[in-house]
This record gives C-alpha cells, structure tokens and sequence, in this order.
C-alpha cells in the first residue's frame, strides 16, 4: 500500500503511457488531417459520450473500492480475533505447568503460522516457508497436507483445544469461547477467499475499458475545431484523467494481488505476530516499516 501523502504521478503515467503515447500520435494525426482538409465535428454528442462514460468508471471504481475496504474491514476483524485468541488462550491456560505452559505457546505459535499461511495463499505464494518458520514439520504437516493450508492449522488449533477440554485444563463454556473465536477468524478467511476467487462482473470489467479507448479515440475529433493546434496537449491531458480513473478501478479491484496499491498484509500479520509473542513473552520483532513510501 502507498502510504506516501503526495500521489505518484510517475507511478500513474507509468501505468498508462503506452496507451498514452497511442493516444497523442492520434491526436497529432487528427490536428495535420484538419488542419490539411478542415472539418465539422458537433460537440453535443461527445460531452453526452463522456458524461456516460464517467458514470461507467464511477460504477468501476467505487465496486473496486468497496471491495479493497472489505478487504480491510475482514483482516481487521483477523487482528481482533487473534489477540482474542491469544488473550482466551493465556487466561484459561493460565495454571502453570508443564502442559498448559505447552498448550498455550502451541496455540498462539499457530496462529501466527496460520495467518502468514492465509497471507501467503491470498497472494498465490507458497505458504510452506512461513509454517515452517514458526512450526515443527510434524505440527506443520497439518497444513502443508491439505490444499487450504490455513484452514488446515485452524482445524489442528480446534482439535487442541477440545483434547485440552478432555483432559480437564479448561470447562465446555471456556472451550465454547474459544471456539467461538475460531468461528469468528473463519468467517473472517471465507470472506477473503470470496473477495479473491470472485472477480467483478465482465460488464464491470469490459466496457469501461473498451469505452474509455474509444472516447479517447473520438477526443480530438470533438476538441480539434475549438483548441486547434493545441489539441495533441488538451486530448492527451483529458485523456489522461480517464485513463487515470481506468486504471484505479483496476488497481484496487484485487486488494490481495501483491501489488503497491494492495492492502499491507505483511505489516497486518507482524503485528498479528508482534501482539501474540508478547501476550506469551516471547521476543517480538520491529513492526513492518514502509520502504520507499510503499508499505507491504
């Protein structure tokens, strides 16, 4: 995610300056053409042509945003759930002994593989390094073993905690609560994969596209009789902003792609990580700090 307070133009001609660079030499040959052979192109068409068109990039752009803030809102409530988690775990486990000592280390050890595995997944990345990172390959094989990984070392987190209810270290509501929790974290995960496995419709995705290379195409035909020479500049710039527009709904439409516009899931899961070693004392590394002006 760009945390930086000034927008990255660069970043934004960067993005588009193919289609850009199309788009003045089509502007330069529509401004030679008039001005060899002058025309009349009526303006009323057009401004309705692009009034149409915002419409459709505001349709495009607030459906990707609202699937980014969800996307935000979902991996929130994962942060809220784990620090439940972890605080449920060191409370009911809290007689020392060499058992619940285990159990609650266990627990909170697991969590923070599962979500680094469930960060790892979203961004189609193998997830086996960050398991075994926190894991033994034995616990590891819990997740590593099944094709939704996360879900796996969620599943060995709830058997843990009904064999702990078993053995006396904790009563049934102590282990409904917990559990509990563990529903609300997967919910949580089943809202993500949606937001992954269902990309917007294709009349979301198409026809902005295709409409907005078209009006830039028509740009200059309807700006050459009023700007005449300055035409290249004046299409260029206007389109610029509805490519710009273009480009953001694309940007934001996937908020788990990896990319600079995504939500910061490496920071998200170090904090996870940094609250639920201290709930247990254990050592916890620096927060995620953002490298040039982009967090991960």
């Amino acid at each position: 995610m760009i945390v930086e307070r000034i927008p990255r133009i660069r970043q934004i001609v960067a993005d588009v300056w193919k289609v850009l660079s199309v788009l003045f030499l089509w502007d330069v040959a529509v401004t030679a053409f008039y001005f060899i052979m002058p025309f009349h192109a009526p303006a009323l068409p057009l401004t309705l042509f692009g009034t149409v068109l915002a419409l459709f990039l505001g349709f495009k752009s607030n459906s990707a945003y609202q699937r980014w803030w969800e996307g935000r809102i979902l991996w929130g409530a994962m942060v809220n759930s784990s620090r439940s988690l972890a605080r449920a775990t060191t409370a009911f486990l809290g007689v020392d002994g060499p058992a619940t000592r285990d159990l609650r280390r266990t627990i909170v050890l697991r969590q923070i593989a599962y979500v680094n595995a469930l960060r790892c997944q979203l961004r189609r990345q193998d997830p086996a390094p960050e398991i075994l990172r926190r894991l033994s390959p034995e616990e590891a094989q819990e997740g590593l073993g099944r094709t939704n990984a996360a879900n796996g070392l969620l599943d060995g987190t709830g058997r843990r905690i009904a064999e702990a209810q078993r053995q006396g270290h904790i009563d049934t509501v102590q282990q409904s609560r917990i559990e509990s929790v563990l529903i609300d974290i997967a919910n949580a995960q089943g809202g993500m994969e949606r937001i992954k496995n269902t990309p917007l419709p294709n009349g979301f995705r198409f026809f902005p596209e295709f409409f907005t290379r078209l009006f830039c195409l028509l740009l200059p035909i309807g700006l050459v009789e009023a700007l005449g020479i300055a035409t290249p500049i004046g299409s260029t710039v206007a389109g610029l902003m509805f490519l710009a527009a273009l480009r953001i709904g694309d940007d934001l439409v996937d908020p788990f792609a990896n990319t600079v516009h995504d939500i910061p899931l490496g920071a998200i899961c170090r904090t996870i990580e940094i609250d639920l070693l201290q709930a247990i004392g254990d050592p916890a590394p620096e927060p995620l700090a953002p490298v040039n002006g982009v967090l991960r």
